[in-house]
Protein backbone atom coordinates (compact mmCIF):
# COMPACT_ATOMS: atom_id res chain seq x y z
CA UNK A 1 0.00 0.00 0.00
CA UNK A 2 1.43 3.34 -1.04
CA UNK A 3 2.03 5.88 1.69
CA UNK A 4 0.56 9.33 1.26
CA UNK A 5 3.33 11.92 1.14
CA UNK A 6 3.20 14.54 3.83
CA UNK A 7 1.90 17.90 2.71
CA UNK A 8 4.55 20.56 2.36
CA UNK A 9 3.93 23.18 5.09
CA UNK A 10 4.81 25.91 2.58
CA UNK A 11 2.02 24.73 0.31
CA UNK A 12 -0.40 24.78 3.21
CA UNK A 13 0.53 28.35 4.20
CA UNK A 14 1.81 29.99 1.00
CA UNK A 15 3.10 33.53 1.16
CA UNK A 16 0.70 35.94 -0.54
CA UNK A 17 1.84 37.36 -3.85
CA UNK A 18 2.52 41.11 -3.85
CA UNK A 19 -0.43 41.65 -6.19
CA UNK A 20 -2.72 39.84 -3.71
CA UNK A 21 -1.61 42.23 -0.95
CA UNK A 22 -2.19 45.23 -3.23
CA UNK A 23 -5.68 44.00 -4.09
CA UNK A 24 -6.49 43.52 -0.41
CA UNK A 25 -5.50 47.15 0.17
CA UNK A 26 -7.92 48.18 -2.61
CA UNK A 27 -10.71 46.43 -0.70
CA UNK A 28 -9.80 47.75 2.77
CA UNK A 29 -12.55 50.16 3.95
CA UNK A 30 -10.69 50.51 7.26
CA UNK A 31 -8.43 52.97 5.42
CA UNK A 32 -11.32 55.23 4.40
CA UNK A 33 -11.36 57.55 7.46
CA UNK A 34 -7.68 58.37 6.95
CA UNK A 35 -8.25 58.72 3.19
CA UNK A 36 -11.13 61.17 3.70
CA UNK A 37 -9.28 63.24 6.27
CA UNK A 38 -6.09 63.57 4.25
CA UNK A 39 -7.88 64.05 0.94
CA UNK A 40 -10.04 66.85 2.33
CA UNK A 41 -6.95 68.56 3.71
CA UNK A 42 -5.11 68.34 0.39
CA UNK A 43 -8.12 69.69 -1.54
CA UNK A 44 -8.35 72.66 0.84
CA UNK A 45 -4.62 73.33 0.54
CA UNK A 46 -4.61 73.03 -3.26
CA UNK A 47 -7.60 74.90 -4.74
CA UNK A 48 -7.95 74.88 -8.54
CA UNK A 49 -5.50 77.21 -10.22
CA UNK A 50 -2.10 77.46 -11.94
CA UNK A 51 -0.18 76.13 -8.94
CA UNK A 52 -2.32 72.99 -8.69
CA UNK A 53 -2.22 72.54 -12.48
CA UNK A 54 1.59 72.64 -12.33
CA UNK A 55 1.62 69.98 -9.59
CA UNK A 56 -0.64 67.76 -11.70
CA UNK A 57 1.68 68.24 -14.69
CA UNK A 58 -0.74 70.08 -17.01
CA UNK A 59 2.04 72.24 -18.55
CA UNK A 60 4.01 69.07 -19.40
CA UNK A 61 1.13 67.08 -20.90
CA UNK A 62 1.57 64.18 -18.46
CA UNK A 63 1.60 63.66 -14.68
CA UNK A 64 4.65 65.20 -13.01
CA UNK A 65 4.84 62.76 -10.10
CA UNK A 66 6.20 59.67 -11.93
CA UNK A 67 9.09 61.71 -13.33
CA UNK A 68 9.95 63.47 -10.08
CA UNK A 69 9.76 60.36 -7.90
CA UNK A 70 12.60 58.80 -9.90
CA UNK A 71 15.04 61.32 -8.40
CA UNK A 72 14.85 60.26 -4.72
CA UNK A 73 14.55 56.58 -5.65
CA UNK A 74 17.63 56.80 -7.86
CA UNK A 75 19.64 58.66 -5.23
CA UNK A 76 18.69 56.30 -2.41
CA UNK A 77 19.30 53.17 -4.47
CA UNK A 78 22.73 54.47 -5.47
CA UNK A 79 23.57 55.31 -1.87
CA UNK A 80 22.60 51.84 -0.67
CA UNK A 81 24.74 50.24 -3.39
CA UNK A 82 27.73 52.43 -2.56
CA UNK A 83 27.47 51.28 1.06
CA UNK A 84 28.67 47.87 -0.13
CA UNK A 85 32.08 49.31 -1.03
CA UNK A 86 34.75 50.91 1.16
CA UNK A 87 35.64 54.58 0.89
CA UNK A 88 32.23 55.70 -0.36
CA UNK A 89 30.78 57.19 2.84
CA UNK A 90 30.91 60.80 1.65
CA UNK A 91 29.25 59.97 -1.66
CA UNK A 92 26.53 57.99 0.12
CA UNK A 93 25.76 60.89 2.45
CA UNK A 94 25.55 63.28 -0.50
CA UNK A 95 23.16 60.99 -2.38
CA UNK A 96 20.93 60.47 0.66
CA UNK A 97 20.70 64.24 1.21
CA UNK A 98 19.92 64.81 -2.47
CA UNK A 99 17.21 62.14 -2.30
CA UNK A 100 15.62 63.77 0.74
CA UNK A 101 15.61 67.18 -0.95
CA UNK A 102 14.08 65.84 -4.16
CA UNK A 103 11.44 63.88 -2.27
CA UNK A 104 9.66 67.11 -1.30
CA UNK A 105 8.44 68.07 -4.82
CA UNK A 106 7.75 64.41 -5.56
CA UNK A 107 5.52 64.23 -2.47
CA UNK A 108 3.69 67.44 -3.37
CA UNK A 109 2.88 66.26 -6.90
CA UNK A 110 1.86 62.83 -5.63
CA UNK A 111 -0.56 64.28 -3.09
CA UNK A 112 -2.12 66.56 -5.71
CA UNK A 113 -2.77 63.60 -8.04
CA UNK A 114 -3.90 61.32 -5.20
CA UNK A 115 -6.56 63.77 -3.98
CA UNK A 116 -8.37 63.48 -7.35
CA UNK A 117 -8.60 59.68 -7.54
CA UNK A 118 -11.40 57.18 -6.86
CA UNK A 119 -11.66 55.67 -3.39
CA UNK A 120 -10.13 52.23 -4.16
CA UNK A 121 -7.21 53.99 -5.88
CA UNK A 122 -6.80 56.31 -2.90
CA UNK A 123 -6.55 53.35 -0.53
CA UNK A 124 -3.57 51.96 -2.44
CA UNK A 125 -2.16 55.47 -2.81
CA UNK A 126 -2.34 56.04 0.93
CA UNK A 127 -0.20 52.97 1.67
CA UNK A 128 2.10 53.96 -1.21
CA UNK A 129 2.57 57.38 0.40
CA UNK A 130 3.07 55.85 3.84
CA UNK A 131 5.82 53.62 2.43
CA UNK A 132 7.50 56.67 0.91
CA UNK A 133 7.25 58.56 4.20
CA UNK A 134 8.76 55.58 6.02
CA UNK A 135 11.62 55.47 3.51
CA UNK A 136 12.31 59.20 3.91
CA UNK A 137 12.27 58.85 7.72
CA UNK A 138 14.72 55.94 7.67
CA UNK A 139 17.08 57.71 5.27
CA UNK A 140 16.93 60.85 7.43
CA UNK A 141 17.84 58.72 10.46
CA UNK A 142 20.63 57.16 8.42
CA UNK A 143 22.05 60.57 7.61
CA UNK A 144 21.94 61.59 11.28
CA UNK A 145 23.57 58.32 12.37
CA UNK A 146 26.37 58.73 9.82
CA UNK A 147 27.00 62.33 10.91
CA UNK A 148 27.16 61.13 14.52
CA UNK A 149 29.81 58.54 13.72
CA UNK A 150 27.56 55.47 13.68
CA UNK A 151 28.36 54.39 10.14
CA UNK A 152 27.24 50.78 10.50
CA UNK A 153 23.87 51.81 11.94
CA UNK A 154 23.54 54.35 9.14
CA UNK A 155 24.02 51.65 6.53
CA UNK A 156 21.42 49.41 8.15
CA UNK A 157 18.96 52.28 8.25
CA UNK A 158 19.62 52.94 4.56
CA UNK A 159 18.90 49.31 3.75
CA UNK A 160 15.60 49.58 5.64
CA UNK A 161 14.76 52.79 3.82
CA UNK A 162 15.44 51.20 0.45
CA UNK A 163 13.16 48.29 1.38
CA UNK A 164 10.34 50.68 2.27
CA UNK A 165 10.91 52.63 -0.94
CA UNK A 166 10.75 49.40 -2.95
CA UNK A 167 7.41 48.49 -1.38
CA UNK A 168 6.13 51.97 -2.18
CA UNK A 169 7.42 51.68 -5.73
CA UNK A 170 5.56 48.41 -6.26
CA UNK A 171 2.33 49.93 -4.99
CA UNK A 172 2.90 52.96 -7.21
CA UNK A 173 3.23 50.63 -10.19
CA UNK A 174 0.04 48.83 -9.19
CA UNK A 175 -1.72 52.17 -8.91
CA UNK A 176 -0.60 53.31 -12.35
CA UNK A 177 -0.60 50.08 -14.34
CA UNK A 178 -3.38 48.02 -12.75
CA UNK A 179 -5.70 50.81 -11.58
CA UNK A 180 -4.96 53.30 -14.35
CA UNK A 181 -4.07 56.31 -12.18
CA UNK A 182 -2.38 58.89 -14.39
CA UNK A 183 -3.21 57.15 -17.68
CA UNK A 184 -5.64 58.66 -20.18
CA UNK A 185 -9.13 57.18 -19.79
CA UNK A 186 -10.53 58.75 -22.94
CA UNK A 187 -11.70 56.19 -25.47
CA UNK A 188 -9.07 55.25 -28.10
CA UNK A 189 -10.69 57.19 -30.91
CA UNK A 190 -8.02 56.29 -33.45
CA UNK A 191 -8.75 52.57 -33.00
CA UNK A 192 -12.55 52.71 -32.74
CA UNK A 193 -13.43 55.26 -35.41
CA UNK A 194 -12.84 54.39 -39.04
CA UNK A 195 -11.20 56.63 -41.62
CA UNK A 196 -13.12 59.40 -43.34
CA UNK A 197 -16.32 61.19 -42.41
CA UNK A 198 -19.17 59.55 -40.47
CA UNK A 199 -22.79 60.58 -40.15
CA UNK A 200 -23.70 61.30 -36.54
CA UNK A 201 -27.19 62.85 -36.36
CA UNK A 202 -29.31 65.66 -37.77
CA UNK A 203 -28.14 69.08 -36.68
CA UNK A 204 -31.52 70.31 -35.47
CA UNK A 205 -32.09 67.17 -33.43
CA UNK A 206 -29.44 68.64 -31.11
CA UNK A 207 -30.51 71.13 -28.41
CA UNK A 208 -28.97 74.56 -28.81
CA UNK A 209 -26.38 75.42 -26.16
CA UNK A 210 -26.75 72.24 -24.09
CA UNK A 211 -24.31 69.32 -24.38
CA UNK A 212 -25.65 65.85 -25.09
CA UNK A 213 -24.19 62.39 -25.61
CA UNK A 214 -24.43 60.70 -28.98
CA UNK A 215 -23.15 57.30 -30.03
CA UNK A 216 -20.88 56.68 -33.01
CA UNK A 217 -20.44 52.92 -33.21
CA UNK A 218 -18.58 51.97 -30.04
CA UNK A 219 -17.72 55.59 -29.22
CA UNK A 220 -19.62 57.83 -26.80
CA UNK A 221 -19.37 61.44 -27.95
CA UNK A 222 -19.88 64.80 -26.25
CA UNK A 223 -21.80 67.00 -28.71
CA UNK A 224 -22.51 70.72 -28.33
CA UNK A 225 -24.47 72.81 -30.86
CA UNK A 226 -24.42 76.58 -30.87
CA UNK A 227 -26.66 77.74 -33.69
CA UNK A 228 -25.42 76.11 -36.90
CA UNK A 229 -22.01 75.19 -35.39
CA UNK A 230 -21.35 71.81 -33.79
CA UNK A 231 -18.39 70.72 -31.63
CA UNK A 232 -17.63 67.11 -30.74
CA UNK A 233 -15.28 65.52 -28.19
CA UNK A 234 -14.89 62.04 -26.78
CA UNK A 235 -17.37 61.88 -23.90
CA UNK A 236 -15.19 59.91 -21.47
CA UNK A 237 -12.93 62.32 -19.57
CA UNK A 238 -9.24 61.60 -20.07
CA UNK A 239 -8.63 61.82 -16.31
CA UNK A 240 -10.81 58.98 -15.00
CA UNK A 241 -13.54 58.51 -17.59
CA UNK A 242 -16.17 60.92 -16.24
CA UNK A 243 -19.19 61.77 -18.47
CA UNK A 244 -18.38 65.16 -19.99
CA UNK A 245 -21.90 65.66 -21.35
CA UNK A 246 -23.05 65.98 -17.73
CA UNK A 247 -20.44 68.67 -17.06
CA UNK A 248 -20.73 72.43 -16.93
CA UNK A 249 -20.15 74.41 -20.13
CA UNK A 250 -18.63 77.85 -19.68
CA UNK A 251 -16.89 80.48 -21.77
CA UNK A 252 -13.40 81.30 -20.58
CA UNK A 253 -10.08 82.34 -22.05
CA UNK A 254 -11.80 83.19 -25.34
CA UNK A 255 -13.30 79.74 -25.97
CA UNK A 256 -16.08 77.44 -24.83
CA UNK A 257 -14.90 74.97 -22.21
CA UNK A 258 -16.44 71.98 -20.43
CA UNK A 259 -15.68 70.93 -16.86
CA UNK A 260 -15.88 67.25 -15.95
CA UNK A 261 -18.49 66.65 -13.20
CA UNK A 262 -16.29 64.12 -11.39
CA UNK A 263 -12.99 65.85 -10.60
CA UNK A 264 -13.16 69.23 -12.31
CA UNK A 265 -10.86 68.71 -15.29
CA UNK A 266 -11.57 71.44 -17.84
CA UNK A 267 -11.10 71.17 -21.62
CA UNK A 268 -11.49 73.54 -24.55
CA UNK A 269 -14.42 72.25 -26.55
CA UNK A 270 -12.94 73.35 -29.86
CA UNK A 271 -9.83 71.15 -29.77
CA UNK A 272 -9.90 69.18 -26.49
CA UNK A 273 -6.83 70.87 -25.01
CA UNK A 274 -6.50 70.93 -21.21
CA UNK A 275 -7.31 74.20 -19.47
CA UNK A 276 -7.23 72.94 -15.86
CA UNK A 277 -6.26 69.59 -14.31
CA UNK A 278 -6.20 67.06 -12.81
CA UNK A 279 -6.32 65.73 -16.39
CA UNK A 280 -3.07 66.18 -18.28
CA UNK A 281 -3.93 64.41 -21.57
CA UNK A 282 -5.78 66.22 -24.35
CA UNK A 283 -9.40 65.14 -24.82
CA UNK A 284 -9.82 63.46 -28.25
CA UNK A 285 -11.74 65.79 -30.58
CA UNK A 286 -13.44 65.57 -33.96
CA UNK A 287 -13.74 67.74 -37.03
CA UNK A 288 -17.38 68.53 -37.75
CA UNK A 289 -19.34 69.62 -40.78
CA UNK A 290 -23.03 69.95 -41.57
CA UNK A 291 -24.19 68.78 -44.98
CA UNK A 292 -26.74 70.59 -47.13
CA UNK A 293 -29.27 68.01 -45.97
CA UNK A 294 -28.67 69.06 -42.33
CA UNK A 295 -26.70 65.94 -41.32
CA UNK A 296 -23.80 66.33 -38.87
CA UNK A 297 -20.69 64.45 -40.03
CA UNK A 298 -17.61 63.93 -37.88
CA UNK A 299 -14.02 62.84 -38.46
CA UNK A 300 -11.37 62.21 -35.76
CA UNK A 301 -8.56 64.75 -35.66
CA UNK A 302 -5.13 63.28 -36.34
Amino acid sequence: MKSVPEENPRRRFPLPRPVDVAERIERAPALDPAVRSLSDGVVRALPPGPRTDALHGVPFGQPAHPALVRLPLGCWTSAALLDLFPGTERASRTLIAAGLASSLPATATGLADWSALHRHQQRVGLVHAASGACAATLFSASLIARASGFGRAGKLLSAGGLTAATVGGYLGGHLALRLGAGASHAEPVGHLAGLGWHELCRVYDLPDGRPVRRQLGYLSLFVLRRGPDVSVLSDHCAHLGGPLHQGRVLTGEGADCVTCPWHGSTFRIGDGSVVHGPATARQPSFRCRVTDAGMVEVQPRN
